[in-house]
């Protein structure tokens, strides 16, 4: 029995229908604070196999523990956190409150169960600016917001407790920008609020929710000025964690990055998302907002070697007809 926290949410869900494809049994725990329960039930509708859902906070280590005792779970694959940089920038106490704090709960309530197998849910914002691309897994880390560095303080946290205790078995994944959505378009990315990311407002404007879009910055040394970088399919992201569970058999602590390891400008992903969906989308240009790179992408070798021969194959095009799918099926999301 796996233990998916945070698994109502956008990688989440994806990441229960592929694991419950793969002949998995999960429990899904989750606060429903920035995700719905209609995903959960879409998950069920794709897989028709049932499992367990928890409404619970990984802050709450008592929950945690019963969960994983109750459940009898052997690993876990830790989604729950939030994850907006923007907002991790004008509340940060709230972040390392939910993301630090809540792991260290988590890991404790792991201990004290016994279970020593977690995939967690990291990301490419823990290397911050770039010293060289694409980013390798041993390029610097320096995350430049609050957001990225709750990211790598768990990521410190899980390396400690490796050395500590070699029977661990601990895979961090980095990621760097997930999205499309499942082909049925039952389950998609439904951000709360103004989406902090490229394509759910891109997607928002081609369904009427939004006006126009802004690029911040067309002036960067790239192709055609606006910022580049690596877009991965949320499908073959979530695939990458099935894979990864295989990996967990051997202990130690590893981490990978989850890209696709070539970059797409954001010029480049709207023309993709105008042809999948026929829909014009405004947009303006704007000055570039401090702290954005030019260009963002992924080494992709070791997940490959590591993975057992995993790695991404959908395509731009790809990922912007499965996006429009969902967003024209869901204009307002879950809640419609």
């Amino acid at each position: 029995m796996i233990l998916v926290t945070g698994g109502a949410g956008y990688i989440g869900s994806h990441t229960c229908v592929e694991l419950l494809n793969a002949g998995k049994e999960i429990v899904v725990l989750d606060n429903f604070a920035n995700s719905s329960r209609k995903s959960l039930e879409r998950v069920l509708q794709i897989s028709r196999k049932p499992f367990a859902v928890v409404e619970g906070d990984i802050r709450d280590q008592a929950v945690l523990e019963k969960t994983l005792k109750d459940f009898g779970c052997t690993a876990v694959i830790h989604f729950a956190g939030l994850k907006s940089v923007l907002e991790s920038v004008n509340s940060p106490l709230d972040y390392y409150d939910n993301n630090v704090i809540g792991s260290h709960r988590l890991l404790r309530a792991m201990q004290t169960s016994g279970v020593k197998r977690m995939i967690f849910s990291s990301s490419a914002t823990v290397y911050g600016d770039p010293k060289f691309l694409p980013y390798t897994e041993d390029h610097p880390l320096n995350p430049v917001n609050p957001y990225g560095r709750t990211k790598l303080i768990v990521e410190e946290m899980l390396r400690d407790l490796s050395a500590s205790d070699p029977t661990w078995s601990i895979g961090i994944l980095r990621y760097f920008n997930p999205i499309g959505a499942h082909e049925s378009g039952l389950i998609g990315e439904d951000p709360k609020g103004v989406p902090n990311n490229l394509l759910p407002f891109v997607a928002q404007v081609a369904v009427g929710r939004r006006e126009r879009l802004n690029i911040w910055g067309n002036d960067y040394d790239t192709a055609d000025g606006t910022g580049v970088r690596d877009y991965i399919h949320v499908v073959d992201l979530a695939q990458g964690h099935v894979a990864a569970l295989k990996s967990l058999e051997q202990t130690g602590c590893f981490a990978l990055n989850l890209g696709t390891g070539r970059g797409n400008s954001v010029l480049e992903v709207v023309k993709a998302f105008e042809q999948a969906s026929g829909k014009p989308i405004p947009y303006d240009m704007r000055p570039r907002r401090s702290g954005d790179i030019a260009s963002c992408y992924a080494a992709t070798d070791r997940a490959t070697r590591y993975l057992g021969g995993w790695r991404a194959t959908r395509d731009i095009e790809t990922m912007c007809r499965d996006h429009w799918r969902w967003q024209s099926q869901n204009p307002n999301g879950y809640a419609g």
